[in-house]
């Protein structure tokens, strides 16, 4: 084995990980692979002899390309970060892919992501590196031009904002798939009462329509999302059972083309959280064709 294809034998070794950080990093799948890929090249270009700690050095690099991506998006005044969805990782409702899985380990779901989003690039960098990967305030702090007091000063501010603002969901897959399936059904029959029932009072629902709307549009309180479920009623959809980034979810199809991808957020029993991506463009690009399996 040649020197070059030992070197990426071993980078292979450490490609899920390290989508997983960027995608933590930018919500988006294309823009994660993009900053792995930038990750191999400056490791070709380096080599790996002088590195004690491949596995570490990676996970830095990958986090700096996100924060110059970040902070390019600033620059070019793009569209806030907040104001779309994350891209979901979309699953068939028997089990997550083995691809995804890093993905979607610790409960990373899109209204994880959506808070995560809020945050600006040094806050963001900082909680996920450290509180998400456990690297070392000490590994942190060059990277955001910091000591390391100031970058732990980041993560805890950011801490206390996804603390506040995103709920951990129940662990119980068979138990959320219920909730959602009740949902479901109330909606369907146009059972007010029934999606009060398994709405938290302050559920949250965001839809991102892409061009129609100027961002996500968002609704508060269960008798209005449950106001907005009872409208859809009498639409002819086929809505498909899904796990949506590792939680009890759905696709919604109408006349076999994708119309949305839902994603709940299950505290309690109850529906704390509806995230939606009804962009037509960008659910064009997701590969939904594990639900025909």
């Amino acid at each position: 084995m040649g020197e070059d294809e030992f070197l990426a034998d071993r980078f292979e070794a450490y490609r899920g990980h390290l989508k997983a950080v960027a995608y933590r990093m930018l919500g988006s799948l294309s823009e994660a692979d993009d900053a792995v890929q930038e990750a191999w090249l400056r490791l070709s270009r380096s080599g790996a002899d002088e590195v004690e700690n491949l596995g570490g050095w990676l996970t830095t690099v990958v986090g700096r390309v996100c924060l110059d991506m970040l902070r390019s998006r600033t620059a070019r005044r793009e569209a806030p970060l907040e104001a779309r969805m994350p891209d979901p990782v979309v699953d068939p409702a028997t089990g997550t892919d083995p691809e995804h899985e890093a993905l979607v380990a610790d409960s990373v779901g899109l209204a994880l992501l959506v808070v995560l989003q809020s945050l600006n690039p040094a806050e963001r960098l900082a909680f996920v590196l450290h509180d998400m990967f456990a690297v070392p305030y000490e590994e942190i702090a060059p990277i955001v031009g910091r000591t390391p007091a100031a970058a732990r000063q980041l993560a805890s501010r950011a801490r206390r904002r996804v603390q506040g603002a995103a709920p951990v969901p129940d662990p119980d897959l068979g138990r959320q798939r219920e909730v959602v399936d009740a949902f479901q059904a109330a909606a369907r029959d146009g059972d007010f009462e029934a999606l009060v029932a398994v709405l938290d009072p302050d559920v949250v629902l965001r839809a991102d329509r892409g061009a129609v709307t100027a961002g996500l549009e968002e609704l508060r309180g269960a008798e209005v999302v449950a106001g907005k479920a009872v409208a859809f009623r009498g639409h002819s959809l086929d809505a498909r059972p899904a796990l949506v980034n590792g939680a009890a979810g759905m696709v919604r199809l109408v006349d076999g083309r994708p119309l949305s991808v839902m994603c709940f957020t299950i505290v309690d029993g109850r529906i704390v959280a509806i995230d939606i991506l009804a962009d037509p463009d960008r659910l064009d690009r997701l590969d939904l064709t594990v639900l025909d399996a």
